[in-house]
């Protein structure tokens, strides 16, 4: 276990670098701009049988030529983010049952990690592969202190970026999955700063925010603001059920959309290594379905 506390921050930038190659996979090359996509019908059921030529590409308002397409799934890298203050000691066994259905259903290929907050952040398990220690890592979660959801995002997002930086050839889909019941209460990082760093991320977060009794108070709406901004930016999607059973269904559903994913890329026309940051927009052909993925990034830099 590995306990973490912040200390300086540093801002990250994260660019889409890779080159497609046969079979669904991507490799290190040339600046590629990566896209895992979403797609729902009016009944919010996933749609997995489009093709290439039913995708449109924008950025910044310039359709762009796509010279990447694939309907298999990608190995993913999963950071798993349990809230585990002290409001939570009556609720724990049944987060900690919908977190280990969860992560069983991940391939063989795919890693994860386990991280818990409440006052601290605390690393239960650094990136697997092996399901029985992600499930035992769950399992040891403890109910106590406040809340730093701020620092538990921060790190764990700078913990997915070693994943990638570390990997010599295959390019994984990056994906937090975040649980809490209340607003941050004790972070060092401000929302500014985690915003940020998440756009910068190749991280789509998915966020769960339990509906209390104290669910009309000024300090849930800013909680609430704050996970729908996350999951809006960074292609992801924010739950906020009523009842903790709700549980085992939420993180079931976000299971099935990241196995329901497509995976898009393409070489920007904008050749500028600005930095700025570039809006992108996917449209599909086909009435009454929408896509859903990440809002933009951040152009290279010669640096």
């Amino acid at each position: 276990m590995k306990r973490l506390m912040i200390g300086l921050i540093v801002a990250v930038t994260v660019v889409a670098v890779a080159r497609p190659l046969a079979q669904g996979t991507f490799r290190v090359g040339i600046d590629i701009v990566s896209l895992n996509v979403t797609a729902m019908d009016t009944q919010n059921h996933y749609v997995t049988d489009l093709e290439e030529k039913n995708f449109s590409v924008f950025e910044d308002g310039v359709k762009q030529e796509l010279t990447f397409f694939t309907r298999k799934q990608q190995p993913i890298a999963l950071s798993l983010l349990l809230d585990s203050s002290a409001s939570m000691e009556d609720k724990l066994p049944t987060l900690q049952a919908a977190a280990v259905n969860f992560v069983r259903r991940l391939k063989s290929n795919d890693l994860a990690q386990v991280i818990d907050f409440d006052s601290r952040v605390e690393i239960r398990q650094p990136f697997t592969s092996t399901v029985p220690e992600l499930e035992s890592a769950i399992q040891k979660t403890q109910a106590g202190g406040s809340t730093s959801l701020y620092n538990a995002i921060y790190i764990s997002l700078k913990e997915l970026a070693k994943t990638k930086a570390n990997s010599e050839d295959d390019v994984r889909r990056q994906a937090l999955v975040l649980f809490s019941d209340g607003e941050d209460t004790s972070s060092l990082i401000s929302f500014d700063e985690v915003l940020e760093l998440a756009k910068r991320s190749e991280t789509a977060i998915f966020t769960i925010a339990l509906r209390g009794a104290d669910s009309q108070t000024k300090g849930f709406h800013e909680a609430e603001f704050v996970m729908r901004q996350l999951a809006q930016e960074t292609g992801g999607r924010a739950f906020f059920p009523v009842k903790i059973d709700d549980l085992n269904g939420i993180y079931s559903e976000i299971g099935d959309e990241l196995a329901s994913q497509y995976t898009l890329g393409y070489s920007s026309r904008n050749g500028k290594r600005d930095g700025a940051w570039r809006r992108v927009v996917v449209q599909v052909d086909r009435p009454n379905v929408t896509p859903r993925t990440k809002r933009g990034y951040y152009a290279p830099t010669n640096k």
